[in-house]
């Protein structure tokens, strides 16, 4: 049964995931598990940059010490499932996913923080629209890890944009957020509904 804050989410995105890449995720568990547990890497280092980056807000660094130690908490998960699963981490290139929206960002203090917030508030309602999606077709084990990443995701999706929500009204005196995420968003569904070469844990449609 999809829980109450998941709902949240999947109003928030423009589009679910097409059905092509969950029934591909059967056939592709182990450049899946890989591709995710780099993705749980990555958040935590973004999590620890904006750390570094952003030593005059208070709110932001708790929220994202947190986060940090929940995606390396995560991270080790996914790990357990790839020993589980006879799956030997190696190298894979990235999805063009998160660089494209990254593409977006703009260059000026604050609107970077903002939109730098509201990026990581669309790749973790993403992330958790996914993790709800493949509970449903992967074999039980995997299914049951993604079953017990949902709610954090969903958690983490609130933050950011909790974050974004306000800097955005504190240092830019009105509240813009609104529209920067209709723009990610319009992003997002572009990178999910079309054709991708490779398969990722954020990839398009399997071409």
């Amino acid at each position: 049964m999809t829980r109450p804050d998941i709902h949240l989410v999947l109003d928030f995105l423009n589009t679910p995931t097409p059905r092509e890449w969950v029934d591909a995720a059967c056939d592709h568990i182990e450049e899946l598990l890989i591709d995710h547990a780099n993705c749980e890497k990555k958040a935590a280092s973004t999590a620890l940059a904006l750390m570094y980056r952003y030593v005059d807000q208070p709110d932001l660094l708790r929220s994202m010490s947190k986060l940090a130690r929940e995606e390396l908490r995560h991270f080790e998960q996914v790990l357990d499932v790839m020993d589980e699963q006879g799956v030997s981490y190696r190298h894979l290139s990235p999805s063009r996913y998160a660089q494209n929206l990254h593409q977006l960002v703009r260059k000026q203090e604050p609107e970077r923080l903002v939109d730098q917030l509201i990026l990581g508030a669309v790749v973790e309602a993403r992330s958790c629209e996914r993790f709800q999606q493949l509970t449903t077709v992967l074999p039980a084990t995997v299914a049951d890890l993604y079953r017990q990443l949902q709610n954090s995701e969903a958690r983490h999706f609130r933050s950011y944009l909790e974050l974004a929500q306000q800097i955005s009204r504190n240092r830019l005196g009105d509240d813009q957020v609104d529209e920067r995420v209709g723009c990610f968003l319009v992003r997002d569904a572009e990178l999910v509904t079309a054709p991708d070469a490779q398969f990722r844990f954020h990839s398009g449609v399997p071409g």
